[in-house]
C-alpha cells in the first residue's frame, strides 16, 4: 500500500520550502521526467512521451480539495487512473511535488509538511520519476536503462483502476497484494469500503467485498477464463491472462491496438466494470460485474442452484431437497438444501455430473495440476470429506485436478461457458446418470444398431421376473415391519440390545413415549438448535433437565456413527466430558439423551460481538485449560484410547459455571492397548481444524487432536473463526496470518 504520512515533518520548513525557488527549477514545459532538481507545484504537469497520460494536480468533480493524480491526456473528460494522497487532500493550490536524493517521491502542503510520499529499500545516486507510456509513474536511476531495475512504481500501488500491464493479485515471495479499492464518490478519491481481490485460500479465486463482507465472487480460472465470467472470451479490444507460479498469482491484461482507450475499474457501488472510449460518445460499458442477482454470493444456499431465468432463481440441484422447505416455500433460501438419500462412504458413494455450471466457492479445496480427471475421481473417492472434484483446466484435452471439501456453495447456472463438476451422491441416486444445468438429464445421443438378440433376451427375463415380484411383494411388506420393530437389535450388533445393555454398557434405553413427554412433543419452544445431524430439543425427565439429540433421517450422522457415539462414550466420566445419560432407539428414530448444557456451545460465545465480552482471559484460561484436561483423558487416562477427531468450538459445551465438555463423539476412533496412531481411507471430521497428515494422507493419532485443539485455542484467544479468517494485508486463515505473526515476532527478537 501507499504509505500516507499523517504527522508533521520537520524535515521541510516553510523557509526551506521557499528556498526551492532559488535552487530548484520549476517545471515550465511538458516533460516526462522530474529529477531532484526538479519539482511540481499545483499549476504544472508533466506529460508521458507519447502524450497518453498526464500527472500533476486535480480536483475531482465537484471537490475543492487537490489531489495528486494520473488521469488521460487524449480524451476530452478528465479521468483519474492513480491518486496519491487520495486519504489527505490538499486545501489549497499550495501542494509540491519534488523526489529527493535516497530516491523517494514526497508531497508537500503549505506548511512544509509531507502528506504522502514514496518508499524504497535501496538508494541510488541519481534519481529520477518518470511517467511511462502505460500510465506507470516509475522511480529509478537516471543511468539504468533497464526497465524492470526501479526503486518504486505507482502499478505496484493500484487504486480503483487496473490499466494494461498493471497486476492484479499477489506476489508470493515479496508478501505484496495487488487489488483495486473504489472511491468513496466521484467528489472523493478516498479508499471506499468495496474492494476487488485475490482469494488464495484454496484455488485461486477473486472476491468483490463490501468491507469484510465478500459479496460476489469470479470463481475458479479454468484455463480459458474464470468460472463465473463467462463473458470473458476472446475478443477485438484487449487480451487477457491469468499467471499462476511459485513467484506470483494474478490476472493481467493488454490492447490489442495502441490507439485504443480501455480500462478495467470497479466504482463507488463495489462494480468492477470495463470501459471503453469512444470518441463522440464519450466512455462505453462493455462488461461489468456482478451482472445479476444470481452473483450474489451464496443467495441459494449450500448445494442450491441460481438460474435468473427461473421465478424464484434458486432451485436445488437434482437429487438434492430444500432443507427447510417451508422457508423455501416462503421463497427464503439461503439455508440451502440436503442430498435426498444421504451420503454412506464406507459402504461405498458414487458421483452426479452437472453441467453448464459456475464452479463454487473454493475457500476449502484442493488442486493438482499434473493429475488425469480419473485420477481425480479416485483421490475424491477415497476421502470421505470430499464433496466433488472437476477438471482443473478445461484448455485444451483438459488437465489437472480440482477437489472440494465441504458443502458446495455459490452455484449458478450458465446457458454458455458453464463447466462440468462431478458432485458425491449416494450410490443410489449415482449409478449411471449425467446431470446438466442443476437438474436436467444430460442429453445423450440414441442408440442405434443394438442387438435384436440381446432385447428378446432382456423381454424374455422381463416377463420371467414379473411372477416372481408379485409374488414376493407381500413378504417384503412383512419384512419391512419386522426390520422397524428389530431396529435395536441391527444397530447393536454386537449384542446390545434392551437385554444386556444395562449390564453391558451401563446406559439406560429409553421408548419414544418417554421423550416425548420430555420434550413436550418436540415442541419448538424447547428446541436448542439443530445442525447437519439433526435437532436437540431441551426436555425434563424424573426431575432433571435434559438435552436430547434427535438425529434426522437425512442426517450426517449415520447408523454407524450413532453406535459409535453410544459405545465411545457410554463409560467414560470425566468433568470435562458431557455425560451421556441414555438412548432411545424406536422404529425409523435414532436419540441420544445428555445432560443439559445451559450456556450451549462455545462457538455461540467467541465468535459473538456482544457475548464474547463476557469471556475475560481468566475464563478462557479456564475454559483452554478444561478442554486440555478433557482430551488428556481420552488420550491416556480412559480404558481405551480415543481419538476425537473432530475438536471443534461448536463441540465443547458450557455448563452453568461456563466449565467446558467436550461433546459429539460420532467420529470419534478408540484404541486398545498401546495403540496411539493408524491409518484410515475414511477421513472424517471438520476441514479447517484437521492436520495436513490427516486430511491428505489419512494418517490417524493423538496428534491429530492436538491439531484440532491448537487450532481452537488461537479461535479461543482470538475471537475469529480459522474457516474464513480475512485480512486485507493477505489471504490466509487465522493459522497462516498467526504464523506470519509469530515468524515476524521471532525474526525482529533475533535482530535485537
Amino acid at each position: 500500500m501507499i504509505r500516507s504520512m499523517n504527522t508533521s515533518t520537520k524535515a521541510f520548513p516553510i523557509l526551506l520550502r521557499l528556498s526551492f525557488l532559488f535552487t530548484i527549477s520549476i517545471i515550465s514545459e511538458a516533460i516526462d521526467t522530474i529529477t531532484t532538481t526538479q519539482f511540481i507545484t499545483d499549476n504544472q504537469t508533466i506529460v508521458s512521451s507519447d502524450g497518453s497520460f498526464e500527472m500533476g494536480f486535480f480536483s475531482p468533480g465537484n471537490s475543492k480539495n487537490r489531489y495528486l493524480g494520473i488521469w488521460y491526456n487524449k480524451i476530452a473528460t478528465q479521468t483519474a487512473v492513480w491518486v496519491a494522497n487520495r486519504e489527505i487532500p490538499i486545501t489549497n493550490r499550495s501542494g509540491i511535488l519534488k523526489i529527493t536524493n535516497p530516491g523517494i517521491l514526497v508531497l508537500l502542503n503549505e506548511t512544509g509538511n509531507i502528506i504522502w510520499s514514496s518508499n524504497t529499500s535501496r538508494t541510488v545516486q541519481n534519481p529520477i520519476a518518470q511517467l511511462l507510456e502505460s500510465g506507470n509513474l516509475l522511480v529509478k536511476d537516471a543511468n539504468d536503462d533497464n526497465p524492470d531495475n526501479f526503486l518504486w512504481q505507482s502499478f505496484d500501488y493500484p487504486c480503483d483502476t487496473l490499466l494494461p500491464g498493471m497486476k492484479l493479485g499477489k506476489n508470493l515471495v515479496t508478501g505484496r497484494d495487488w487489488y483495486l479499492s473504489s472511491w468513496k464518490s466521484n467528489n472523493d478519491p478516498g479508499r471506499g469500503v468495496f474492494t476487488y481481490w485475490l482469494d488464495l485460500r484454496g484455488y485461486p479465486q477473486f472476491w468483490g467485498s463490501n468491507g469484510s463482507v465478500e459479496w460476489y465472487r469470479s470463481g475458479p480460472w479454468n484455463g480459458l477464463r474464470f468460472s463465473g465470467n463467462p463473458s470473458l472470451k476472446k475478443n477485438s479490444i484487449y487480451k487477457f491472462n491469468f499467471v499462476f507460479n511459485k513467484q506470483e498469482v494474478y490476472y493481467s491484461y493488454e490492447l490489442l491496438n495502441s490507439s485504443i482507450v480501455s480500462r478495467f475499474s470497479i466504482n463507488e457501488n463495489g462494480f468492477v466494470q470495463r470501459w471503453t472510449w469512444v470518441d463522440g460518445k464519450g466512455w462505453v460499458l462493455y462488461l461489468s460485474g456482478p451482472t445479476d442477482t444470481c452473483d450474489t454470493y451464496a443467495l441459494c444456499g449450500k448445494y442450491g442452484s441460481c438460474n435468473v431465468g427461473n421465478s424464484p432463481v434458486c432451485g436445488c440441484l437434482d437429487k438434492f431437497v430444500p432443507s427447510r422447505p417451508k422457508e423455501w416455500a416462503m421463497g427464503v433460501s439461503t439455508n440451502g438444501c440436503i442430498r435426498r438419500t444421504p451420503l454412506d462412504c464406507e459402504k461405498g458413494d458414487g458421483f452426479l455430473k452437472y453441467s453448464g455450471i459456475k464452479l463454487p466457492d473454493t475457500q476449502y479445496s484442493w488442486f493438482n495440476e499434473s493429475m488425469t480427471l480419473k485420477e481425480c475421481q479416485t483421490a475424491c473417492s477415497h476421502n470421505c470429506t470430499c464433496m466433488a472434484y472437476t477438471t482443473l483446466n478445461i484448455s485444451g484435452e483438459g488437465s489437472g485436478c480440482l477437489l472440494w471439501f465441504g458443502d458446495l456453495i455459490d452455484i449458478k447456472e450458465y446457458t454458455e461457458n458453464g463447466q462440468d463438476i462431478y458432485i458425491r451422491m449416494a450410490s443410489s441416486e449415482s449409478e449411471g446418470l449425467a446431470i446438466s444445468n442443476g437438474g436436467s438429464k444430460e442429453k445423450k445421443g440414441e442408440t442405434i444398431g443394438i442387438s435384436l438378440a440381446i432385447s428378446m433376451v432382456t423381454l424374455s427375463l422381463i416377463f420371467g421376473l414379473l411372477f416372481y415380484v408379485w409374488r414376493k411383494k407381500q413378504q417384503q411388506q412383512q419384512q419391512q415391519q419386522l426390520k422397524r420393530e428389530g431396529r435395536t437389535r441391527d444397530i447393536f450388533k454386537h449384542g446390545y440390545n434392551n437385554e444386556s445393555q444395562t449390564k453391558d454398557l451401563e446406559l439406560p434405553l429409553l421408548d419414544l413415549a418417554t421423550i416425548m413427554n420430555a420434550t413436550n412433543d418436540f415442541s419448538e419452544s424447547n428446541k436448542l438448535g439443530a445442525g447437519g445431524f439433526g435437532t436437540v430439543y431441551k426436555g425434563m425427565l424424573e426431575g432433571q433437565e435434559i438435552a436430547v439429540k434427535r438425529l434426522s433421517r437425512n442426517s450426517k450422522q449415520g447408523v454407524d456413527e450413532f453406535k459409535n457415539e453410544v459405545i465411545c462414550i457410554a463409560k467414560l466420566q470425566h468433568r470435562n466430558l458431557v455425560k451421556l445419560l441414555g438412548c432411545c432407539i424406536q422404529g425409523e428414530e435414532k436419540m441420544l439423551i445428555y445432560e443439559y448444557m445451559p450456556n450451549k456451545s462455545l462457538d455461540s460465545f467467541i465468535f459473538d460481538p456482544t457475548r464474547s465480552t463476557i469471556l475475560d482471559w481468566p475464563k478462557r484460561f479456564h475454559i483452554i485449560n478444561g478442554i486440555a484436561r478433557g482430551l488428556l483423558y481420552l488420550h491416556q487416562d480412559s480404558r481405551l484410547r480415543i481419538i476425537h477427531r473432530d475438536l471443534k468450538a461448536s463441540n465443547v459445551l458450557l455448563d452453568i459455571d461456563m466449565n467446558p465438555k467436550i461433546s459429539d463423539f460420532g467420529m470419534a476412533r478408540s484404541f486398545r492397548g498401546e495403540e496411539t496412531e493408524a491409518n484410515t481411507s475414511r477421513v472424517v471430521g471438520t476441514y479447517g481444524y484437521m492436520s495436513p497428515e490427516y486430511a491428505i494422507d489419512g494418517h490417524l493419532s493423538v496428534k491429530s487432536d492436538v491439531f484440532n485443539f491448537g487450532v481452537l485455542v488461537l479461535e479461543i484467544v482470538s475471537g475469529k473463526r480459522n474457516r474464513g479468517f480475512f485480512h486485507l494485508g493477505h489471504n490466509l486463515n487465522l493459522l497462516g496470518h498467526v504464523k506470519i505473526k509469530t515468524g515476524n515476532a521471532i525474526l525482529i527478537s533475533t535482530l535485537n
